[in-house]
């Protein structure tokens, strides 16, 4: 499977900028990423470290994660040094949860 063939049809971001929101996501996994927790087949949590700003910048990543891709639901929360970021979705878009946190953990075990 390609890096990309997870994507459901549902998204509605351009084929073009795929590529470039992956690498965003990649990016603040590889700097910020503390922790991945699958509570529940439909919710994962993600754990990040804090700093100037960077509650806004997943605030804005998410949101526009949101707007392309309705199934996701996402609700940050940032708090001491840290930020909590809960992404869910339905049943039907399970195996693209499965992926974000498949990516996810690669990057919190390196």
């Amino acid at each position: 499977m390609s890096e990309l063939e997870w994507v459901p049809q549902s998204c509605t971001l351009p084929t073009a900028e795929r590529p470039l929101r992956v690498a965003e996501w990649d990016g603040l996994f590889a700097e910020r990423l503390v922790e991945v927790v699958r509570s529940q087949p439909l919710t994962l949590r993600l754990e990040l470290t804090g700093g100037s700003g960077v509650a806004d910048q997943v605030r804005d990543l998410a949101e526009r994660e949101g707007g392309c891709c309705s199934f996701f639901t996402f609700a940050v929360t940032s708090g001491g040094d840290g930020i909590g970021v809960e992404v869910s979705v339905d049943a039907s878009h399970e195996q693209v949860l499965d992926a974000l946190a498949a990516r996810a953990g690669a990057q919190v075990s390196r």
